[in-house]
């Protein structure tokens, strides 16, 4: 178990690191299909989903975030398997429970956006009430030490979500995560900062942004949300190059066609290490505390943000050296004539 809580770490004033990602990363690999999004590698290779947990926390998330992002009953009776619901859910929080016992580190149970909420529909959100209750109360059963609730487009969903958290979570802390529009406003027409703060008021341990945007875009709504929100602030960008004319990655367009990038050539536009690293830096500076990476997130952008942050995690045994390059390197072990043939490579502006 983690020596200290999610509650303890943010009163300290310590920064949390949380990878998440999960959905694109396995869809990378060939186990998750476009579209739906919906993690069935939970059920049918849950030894690959153990050893990403390990992946993320070997490059330095505190926290084990229990893969249950789009495993709510819409989704899965979308798909045809809501008779699978429990399991899948149970499944996940127990494998997520096991790598974070087996670490040390925190392990957070899940609610996201469920595609059925409508501010004009009481009986289709008291379904989506029912929805978040069930995994709450799992993620409790499962010895969940928080309880975070994401990618929220309207507030009205994000306020539910915390409500049923706060009623059924048996004390757990909430993080709240909202995604709004590209131009800064939730869906239902409020101000990010604005939203961010009533949740805040309403008894969130901490809020914020993740999802949609990147690391250049989402800058802009931290700092509005750090002067409007008093407690700990999130940031979860995705890891792709949008820009102010593209300011969310569903908008971005291929460099080289012209055409949607989103989403099976939005490889054509991911950040740079380094340029996480200037994010990170950057959201330091305007007070985030609960920091990580969403979607496009893998290890080794995972261990340059937690390296950003002074640490050095397990896979910094392997962040790169290239004193020993063949041709790059410094190291007077390294062959001459290779390190002659740098300029062939590279010249020097």
């Amino acid at each position: 178990m983690a020596t200290k809580g999610l509650l303890e770490r943010l009163n300290s004033g310590e920064t949390v690191a949380i990878a998440e990602g999960y959905i694109f990363e396995f869809e990378r690999r060939g186990y998750l299909q476009c579209g739906s999004f919906v993690p069935e590698i939970i059920i049918e290779r849950p030894d690959l989903l153990k050893i990403m947990h390990e992946e993320f926390v070997h490059a330095g998330s505190d926290v084990v975030l229990a893969f249950m992002y789009y495993t709510h009953r819409e989704k899965m009776r979308l798909i045809g398997r809501e008779d699978d619901l429990e399991t899948i859910n149970k499944d996940a929080l127990k494998i997520a429970r096991q790598v974070a016992d087996d670490t040390g580190t925190l392990m957070a149970g899940n609610l996201c956006n469920t595609t059925l909420y409508n501010p004009d529909n009481p009986d289709a959100n008291e379904s989506v009430k029912e929805m978040f209750k069930e995994q709450v109360q799992w993620s409790v059963e499962a010895g969940a030490d928080f309880i975070i609730g994401e990618t929220f487009n309207l507030l009205g969903e994000a306020r539910l979500a915390l409500e049923v958290i706060k009623t059924y979570g048996k004390g757990l802390p909430a993080v709240i995560t909202l995604t709004p529009n590209p131009d800064g406003k939730m869906r239902d027409g409020i101000e990010c900062a604005n939203a961010c703060k009533i949740i805040e008021d309403a008894g969130a341990a901490a809020v914020g942004v993740n999802c949609h945007f990147g690391p250049t875009t989402m800058l802009p709504i931290l700092r509005e949300i750090r002067k409007t929100c008093k407690g700990p602030i999130c940031a979860l960008p995705v890891t792709y190059r949008t820009t102010p004319e593209h300011p969310s990655f569903m908008s971005l367009v291929d460099p080289k066609t012209g055409a949607l990038a989103f989403p099976v050539d939005l490889p054509a536009l991911l950040c740079s290490r380094t340029e996480i690293a200037e994010f990170t830096k950057a959201a330091m500076e305007i007070g985030v505390q609960y920091i990580g990476l969403c979607c496009g997130n893998a290890a080794h952008y995972m261990r340059t943000m937690v390296e950003t942050l002074g640490r050095r995690p397990p896979a910094s045994r392997f962040s790169p050296d290239m004193s020993k390059h063949c041709y790059y390197g410094t190291d007077e072990k390294v062959s001459s004539y290779c390190k002659a043939r740098k300029t062939e490579y590279h010249t020097e502006s």
